[in-house]
């Protein structure tokens, strides 16, 4: 495979990848579903056309056929009347009607067949039609079913993981927690033994009595000492 064809692969990859995420199926569906009853829109226009074309050469077959009871007793007053001229012109113009009215019949004939096929293909559009729609109305049911899913799934998810975050924040409260009362507790024992100097502007009074008092302890402790020794 060339360069070219390689990446005229990637871009329809990459298309296919944007087309995916833009492309909703069920307004897909819906767009489909209208356009199929558009379709059967103009069939049965179709059928009521050729209804409407039937009909019309019907009335004129009708007008015709008056045209021809007439003639038919107009030639039998003539000959009543001893009129057999009349009469012959009278069922001349009748024969002339009469093909008339046979082409008449066999375009309402045709018209009626016409009418009849798209009647059952109108039939059959509709089943087919609404056999889409129900199918319709299931996948997209079931699309939004799973898209529901996802974003409960997705919820779920980052719910996870910001609770994974938060509990590592925790630990890092409470290291921190512990650390300051460790030192805390380190540094009120360096002062307490003298080892760090406090210079928060505590009593001094209280420091110069602890330092007796200590002092005190030691000559008692020194004096009970040699008082042994001499024992």
């Amino acid at each position: 495979m060339g360069f070219l064809d390689r990446m005229s692969t990637v871009v329809q990859s990459k298309m296919n990848k944007i087309m995916d995420k833009i492309e909703d199926p069920r307004e897909t569906l819906d767009l489909s579903y209208e356009k199929q009853l558009q379709l059967l829109q103009n069939v049965k226009r179709g059928v009521a056309e050729v209804a409407t074309s039937k009909k019309r050469v019907e009335l004129q077959k009708a007008k015709l056929q008056m045209s021809l009871d007439k003639l038919d007793i107009q030639a039998k007053e003539a000959l009543q009347l001893g009129r057999e001229d009349l009469a012959r012109k009278a069922l001349e113009n009748k024969a002339a009607l009469q093909a008339q009215a046979a082409s008449l019949d066999q375009q309402i004939a045709d018209l009626a067949e016409q009418q009849q096929k798209l009647m059952a293909a109108e039939s059959r559009l509709a089943t087919k039609v609404e056999s889409f729609r129900t199918k319709k109305e299931t996948i997209k049911a079931q699309y939004s079913a799973a898209e529901a899913q996802v974003k409960v799934t997705e919820s779920v998810t980052g719910i996870s993981e910001e609770m994974a975050d938060v509990g590592m924040a925790v630990q890092r409260a409470e290291a921190k927690t512990e650390n300051m009362r460790a030192r805390s507790a380190a540094l009120d024992e360096l002062l307490e033994t003298g080892t760090l100097t406090d210079y928060s502007g505590g009593d001094e009074l209280d420091a110069e009595i602890a330092k007796a008092k200590s002092q005190s302890s030691v000559d008692d402790m020194l004096a009970r000492m040699k008082s042994e020794m001499k024992k």
